[in-house]
């Protein structure tokens, strides 16, 4: 049976979301899920503390920002710069081992990679739970990815506990880091989600505002 994993998942490392370690593990276990991507916003700090909890494995990412878009760095252990061009930061990524994928390359106002996302990328992100318009931005995600052959993955890009495993992806692989990214890589892999629920988005951002 292929393993389920939420990809993209934000902890309280991220600036702008409030979920703890507890909460991630907790959540996690209430999707479903098998192992969950930390990927905080330009650090590792939190998927490298966090670490593996019975029942859920860890994968340790990163969200990158670059001049033109967010990349998802999985696999990674040591912090990646940000700001960089899209192909350095790829290569920087694939230095320390890691996979590099397109993060929402064309949601409403996050989908500045679009126009940028080449065969140098391992993955494109095709279901963000988070996008908008869901729909929509999924269709073109998708057609980017079956137009440059490239592996197919699905996460929540989680800011808030409860929207952890809105969206997933299903991976042919066993329950082993190095195999779940080797699948990955070689597009064992099937996105799967749903649009997280307005009333949800709401709660978010009223959470987030309260953290400042």
């Amino acid at each position: 049976m292929p393993v389920r994993i939420d990809l993209h998942v934000h902890t309280h490392y991220s600036h702008d979301s409030t979920i703890t370690p507890k909460e991630l593990v907790a959540f996690a276990r209430k999707r479903g899920l098998d192992a969950v991507a930390i990927t905080d916003h330009d650090t590792v700090k939190g998927a490298l503390r966090i670490g593996t909890h019975d029942g859920c494995l860890i994968i340790p990412g990163i969200e990158v920002t670059t001049k033109l878009g967010h990349v998802l760095g999985l696999n990674i252990h040591e912090q990646i710069p940000p700001m960089l061009d899209i192909p350095v930061t790829i290569q920087r990524i694939h230095e320390v081992g890691g996979i590099a994928i397109a993060a929402h390359p064309t949601a409403l106002y996050r989908g500045r990679l679009r126009n940028h996302v080449t065969r140098e990328f391992d993955a494109v992100e095709v279901i963000n739970a988070s996008s908008i318009p869901f729909s929509f931005s999924n269709r073109l995600n998708r057609a980017l990815a079956v137009g440059l052959d490239l592996p197919q993955t699905g996460g929540s890009d989680a800011h808030y506990a409860p929207e952890i495993g809105m969206a997933h992806t299903l991976v042919e692989a066993g329950l082993e880091k190095d195999e779940i990214i080797a699948a990955i890589r070689n597009g064992k892999t099937t996105a799967c989600g749903r649009s997280i629920p307005w009333l949800m988005r709401l709660k978010r951002e009223a959470l987030s505002f309260k953290k400042w």
